[in-house]
């Protein structure tokens, strides 16, 4: 990086935390803090809401799962508009009825305490181990960039975000997420359209496609009824369905967002422009992946993306044939683009046959270029078994550091940082309120003034961001980044939907069948994801995460169907004659 780059980056950064601290000074009421004042436009509730989702998960691990897999993750969000839909109906109006600060209060009113309170606990388990990831994620960047220890890192980030958090709260979040997204997606463009201009002459974007394709990266459906594929149309509009429904319906991080709306009409706006852009984004997001997929096939790659893998196993004893897997790396990147060049005259002269043989003889190499990462894989495991073989996570990195010009360079960290500030910032504001208002000033006798629950929310802000912080410290990769957020997630959130499907929908079902149908749930949930879903040496899945979430809500609702007739029965036995 060069001086213009840090400038950019540290201007940006520090601009953002400014501008939270200083458009947010002087709140010391409930409604200002944690409601935000109540008077949020719907495009800032809109892009506040994209804005928490969109962590620097996304822009670092999306690019890298499309550049591996293709396009089909786009599916993981089909059931995410008519979820919109959902919340707009039936979970807006209520909570606007209800003039509540979290979710969990409504679920007091129509339940009990302790249902109030095991939901909220649910979610600052959860949530506070998703905001620890939100932050290692980004420390990895800078980790690769600079050479610094992960942990101080992690501090350095985390401070940043506890800096204005703590300072605004609810406000400071939902206004410096708006310059968040403009920076990041301004990044994320400027990107793309230089990608396409390093790719040679005679590539057009169409071109590029047909290229892509060709390697079956743009392979969007997929209409699978296997349970196995994480990413099937059936799991995006199913699972996918519920999980976008217990994340913006029941998850403070994202309600405390659209709460904050000027009116009903407001939120639901907000909501609604969410559900209809965040697709597009997704979408854009892993064709910028895909495009660096393409400018590979014509410019070198490293056999494997992590460089603390690469010299983890050069400095060993296995340095030789590592060496010689690299060999063989570039006699395939050699084959590759004389390949794709191949393809690429048959495409222009129009003949079929042509074209097919092309395209076999790409997915021949593409095979045995798997298959030479996988050996590399191997041998960086033998080679020091701590050290993450993975490399999705560092793909888009790479291409970053290695190809784009000073200045972009700290605009497109920028970016990602930014990201992940703006997601770890609602997720603490979150943390904190659900401490502050759903545990603390509800389990604690006495009276306090609105003063006293200010700096209480504070507190306990603080205190989250510094657990954030320790559970950043112990992180590691899995798998690939946001993958591992969207599995925390699918454990927890179905049996959370499902108590809130049944607070709206099932009324003769009371707080205790409830309380215990979700305990025994939770433990059914973590058995099922540990025998069929949690990853063994072989790699192989029995179940798609994504169903968690359907499976979670349906055996809450069963489980509290059952144990609320049981109860029933005990109080009112049958008559004997």
């Amino acid at each position: 990086m060069e001086a213009l780059d840090w400038i950019v980056l540290s201007g940006t950064l520090l601009f953002i935390v400014a501008y939270g601290v200083w458009k947010t000074k002087g709140s010391q009421s409930v409604d200002d803090y944690v409601g935000g004042g109540k008077d949020a436009k719907w495009w800032t509730i809109g892009l506040s809401v994209m804005a928490t989702q969109a962590s620097a998960i996304t822009f670092l691990s999306t690019p890298g799962q499309a550049f591996h897999d293709g396009m089909g993750f786009v599916q993981f969000y089909f059931g995410l508009p008519l979820a919109m839909i959902i919340i707009c109906l039936v979970f807006i109006p209520i909570y606007h009825r209800l003039k509540v600060y979290t979710a969990y209060e409504f679920l007091e009113n129509r339940f009990d305490l302790k249902t109030r309170s095991l939901a909220a606990i649910l979610f600052l388990i959860q949530r506070g181990l998703a905001a620890g990831i939100t932050i290692f994620a980004p420390s990895i960047i800078l980790s690769a960039v600079l050479g610094w220890d992960l942990q101080t890192l992690n501090i350095i980030i985390g401070i940043l975000v506890i800096i204005y958090t703590v300072s605004g709260g609810t406000k400071a979040v939902s206004m410096t997420q708006k310059q968040q997204m403009f920076v990041i997606m301004t990044g994320m463009f400027i990107a793309f359209f230089y990608i396409l201009g390093y790719l040679p002459g005679d590539i057009s974007f169409g071109k590029a496609l047909k290229i892509a394709g060709a390697s079956n990266k743009l392979n969007i459906l997929d209409f699978s009824i296997d349970p196995k594929s994480r990413y099937t149309f059936w799991s995006g509009i199913t699972g996918g369905l519920f999980l976008a429904l217990a994340y913006f319906g029941t998850d403070q991080s994202q309600v405390q967002r659209y709460l904050s709306g000027k009116s009903l009409r407001e939120s639901q706006l907000g909501l609604v422009f969410n559900g209809i852009f965040k697709i597009p984004m997704q979408f854009f997001i892993l064709l910028v992946g895909v495009m660096v997929f393409v400018f590979y096939q014509y410019n070198a790659s490293p056999l494997n993306f992590n460089p603390a893998a690469t010299n983890a196993v050069m400095q060993s004893s296995y340095a030789e044939d590592y060496k010689a897997l690299v060999e063989g790396h570039r006699e395939l990147e050699v084959e590759k683009k004389i390949a794709q060049n191949r393809f690429s005259m048959a495409l222009e002269l129009k003949e079929y046959t042509a074209v097919e043989e092309a395209k076999l003889h790409i997915i021949e190499i593409n095979k045995k270029d798997l298959a030479n990462r996988a050996a590399a894989k191997a041998l960086i495991r033998q080679a020091d078994g701590d050290v993450e073989t993975n490399d999705k996570d560092y793909v888009f990195i790479h291409f970053i550091l290695n190809n784009l010009p000073t200045g972009l360079i700290g605009i497109l960290l920028a970016v990602i940082l930014s990201a992940a500030m703006s997601s770890t910032a609602s997720e603490l504001n979150a943390l904190g309120t659900i401490t502050a208002l759903d545990l603390y000033k509800r389990n604690r006798k006495g009276t306090f003034d609105e003063k006293h629950y200010v700096l209480v929310s504070k507190a306990f802000t603080l205190i989250w961001g510094i657990i954030a912080i320790l559970i950043a410290c112990i992180a590691d990769l899995f798998d690939n980044l946001i993958q591992l957020v969207n599995i925390i997630g699918s454990i927890f959130y179905g049996n959370v939907l499902g108590i809130f499907l049944l607070a709206f929908f099932v009324k003769f079902i009371k707080g205790n069948a409830v309380f215990f149908a979700a305990i025994l749930t939770q433990i059914v949930i973590i058995v099922i994801y540990y025998y069929l879903i949690h990853i063994y040496p072989s790699g192989e899945e029995k179940l798609g995460y994504l169903w968690l979430n359907a499976i979670g809500s349906a055996l809450v609702i069963g489980f509290a169907f059952v144990f609320e007739l049981f109860d029933r029965m005990l109080r009112n036995p049958p008559l004997r004659t």
